[in-house]
Parts: structure tokens; C-alpha cells; sequence
């Protein structure tokens, strides 16, 4: 596991956990594009802040280009690069889904990383053009979205059910005004907007479908942790319980450039 996917204590539940399965998609990915292409690939981590996806890739000696707004996440991002030894393969760009053509050329990245961005944008179908515009043919998509069924099913447990239905039933997916997140996502509806870009999806699998409701208390040890590790990858995957995806409270979707 690369040193920024590392444990480390939040909220109860460790960081591994809520990100070791989408590291694995996507490292799985890169090495299956590296050997079809026989060159490092060409990545835009957009929205990619401090590194914690761009630098790993860089260490398996890919070059990436993190596309964000904020001057301070790119500073951070530079000095993490350096001290992993990857700064000449990292380049750190100013700019937004709304700018992406602007700050990098079209047609020419292997695989765009776009985690935890649709849910900011003004314009999710917009975004993801520009998402399809700067793909080489062949490139794929790695997208990573919030999930509103998650979100439904934690307010009820919570005993917030006013929360919960309102989530379910709004536009938009949000459980009220004070929501922190503008939207939230159903599985259909990003394979719609995905067809709409020109995307087609090769994967998806939720992500999360267990560990934001398990309690502290049930993952002190290292055994406990890594049984639920490997409960999540189960329940991602298994053929009779696709359904539990739709829990997640993640979505992590792989899409390609035909």
C-alpha cells in the first residue's frame, strides 16, 4: 500500500478502509493501460488538491497533472511530491472542471481522475465534456461520487427520518438546507450522465457500503479493521447483492473514451 494510503484514525474507522478500494480500481487500471500502451500514462488528477492520489500514481512512474482551485492544496501538493521523490512527474495546475480545456490540451490524457468534484460543479454534464475532451481515444475515466441512498440510509439510523425522506425524495439528493453537500448521485443517473459525455462505463461498484455506519467501538484492532476491509470488497462485488453498491456511500465508476 503507497505511504499515503497508510492508516490513519478518523472518525472511528481507518483511512484504509475508506480508500484502499478505489486505490486498488485504479491501480489496477494503470497497470493494465501501461502494459496495453507500453509507455507511463498520461494522468489529470482534477480536483486532486494535496496528492493523495496524484502522488502514489507518480510513484509507479506515471506523469500527473493535478488540475486545482486552490493555491494552497497545489503548495501542499509540490512539497509532497518532493519529499516522495516524484516532483518531475507531478505538475501542479490552477484551474477548475469549468477551465480544464483552458490549462491542458485536449485529447491527450490516458486516464482523468475525478473524485469528489460532481458534487460542486454548477454543471455536472459540462464537467464531464471536458472531461471527455481532454481524454485521449481509449482513455478512461476514473469517477468517484456521492451516493444519495447512503446518505437516506445513515439519517434513518440516526433516527433523523424527516432527513432521510427528504434525501430520498429531492432533486438533488440532499437532506436539507444546512447540507454540506450541493448534490448527491444515483447509479442511473451518472450512467446517463456519463453516455451523454461520450463515455461508456467499463465498472462500477460502490464504495463505503459498511464504514461509515460501523460504530468506533467495533474497529479498534488491526483484525477488526481488515475484516471489514474485506467485508466491503465482498459486498462490492458479489453477483447476488449488487444492490448493496447502491449503499455505498460512494460511487466509483470506471468509464472510457471509445
Amino acid at each position: 500500500m503507497p505511504e499515503d494510503l497508510r492508516r490513519s484514525r478518523r472518525g472511528g474507522v481507518e483511512t484504509s478502509v475508506r480508500t484502499f478500494a478505489v486505490w486498488e480500481s485504479v491501480r489496477s487500471l494503470v497497470e493494465h493501460r501501461t502494459g496495453e500502451l507500453g509507455r507511463p500514462l498520461r494522468v489529470v488528477d482534477l480536483g486532486g488538491g494535496t496528492g493523495g492520489l496524484a502522488v502514489p500514481i507518480a510513484a509507479l512512474g506515471h506523469h500527473v497533472t493535478v488540475v486545482d482551485p486552490s493555491p494552497d492544496a497545489l503548495a501542499a501538493l509540490n512539497r509532497r511530491a518532493g519529499d516522495a521523490g516524484v516532483a518531475d512527474r507531478v505538475v501542479a495546475v490552477q484551474g477548475d472542471a469549468g477551465t480544464l480545456l483552458d490549462v491542458h490540451p485536449a485529447d491527450e490524457a490516458d486516464l482523468v481522475c475525478c473524485h469528489g468534484v460532481l458534487e460542486f460543479v454548477d454543471d455536472p454534464q459540462a464537467s464531464l465534456q471536458s472531461v471527455a475532451a481532454v481524454l485521449a481515444d481509449g482513455g478512461h475515466l476514473s469517477l468517484l461520487v456521492a451516493q444519495r441512498l447512503a446518505v437516506v440510509m445513515a439519517k434513518a439510523l440516526a433516527g433523523q427520518f424527516a432527513q432521510a425522506r427528504h434525501a430520498l425524495t429531492s432533486a438533488d439528493g440532499r437532506w436539507g438546507a444546512t447540507d454540506p453537500l450541493p448534490r448527491r448521485f444515483d447509479a442511473g443517473g451518472v450512467e446517463e450522465l456519463l453516455r451523454g459525455a461520450g463515455l461508456e462505463v467499463q465498472d462500477f461498484h460502490g464504495v463505503r457500503i459498511f464504514s461509515d455506519l460501523v460504530p468506533a467501538a467495533f474497529t479498534d484492532s488491526d483484525a477488526d479493521r481488515t475484516a471489514l476491509l474485506e467485508l466491503e470488497q465482498a459486498a462490492a462485488r458479489h453477483p447476488d447483492f449488487g444492490f448493496l453498491g447502491q449503499l455505498g456511500a460512494t460511487l466509483h465508476v470506471l468509464a472510457r473514451k471509445a
